[in-house]
């Protein structure tokens, strides 16, 4: 078994500005940069074997402000990156609906069951690599999405419908359990 507890990286100054980054770098917002901050003294008494994160900058620049004062490797994984938005990457957001893609592409990009995909792949990872662990990971909202179906037994249109960004429950991290 491998428990996982999901964490989300900080509003960046795309969000703020309502634009999609998808693949872009993004760039953590003072906003941001505090709610990792916060974020660290709220998990600061829990315990991870590892941090494993999204590669693009957001999302390493969150995982190490969430584990500043840990002693703890921080792996970049590609495999939780965003979804990629294609020619959306860096446009409006209100342009980027997940419940049109989920198995078409963006145009030049990714659509749902691919980042699926890419998920299922780091979980086999994970089941090779570090069972019976701790995991923490740093990411974005298609792979936590993808974590939803895949873990949780639920729909895309369901995972997507019942998302916490639409809901407003946001959470100092989500648990999500690997069984062999």
């Amino acid at each position: 078994m491998i428990e996982i507890t999901y964490f989300v990286h900080g509003t960046t100054l795309d969000n703020l500005e309502k634009k999609a980054t998808g693949w872009l770098p993004g760039e953590l917002s003072e906003k941001g940069i505090q709610q990792a901050i916060n974020l660290s003294k709220v998990i600061k008494d829990k315990y991870f074997d590892v941090v494993i994160c999204s590669d693009l900058k957001r999302a390493v620049e969150s995982a190490k402000l969430d584990f500043y004062n840990r002693d703890i490797e921080i792996i970049r994984d590609m495999r939780l990156r965003e979804c990629n938005y294609g020619e959306l990457d860096g446009k409006d957001s209100s342009l980027v609906v997940y419940a049109d893609h989920i198995e078409k592409p963006f145009k030049k990009g990714e659509s749902m069951l691919d980042v699926e995909e890419r998920i299922k792949s780091f979980i086999e990872y994970l089941k090779q690599n570090h069972n019976n662990k701790k995991v923490a990971i740093v990411a974005h909202k298609a792979p936590q999405l993808a974590f939803e179906v895949l873990t949780k037994n639920k729909t895309w249109q369901e995972a997507i419908s019942t998302d916490w960004r639409l809901t407003g429950d946001w959470q100092p991290g989500w648990i999500y359990i690997i069984e062999d």
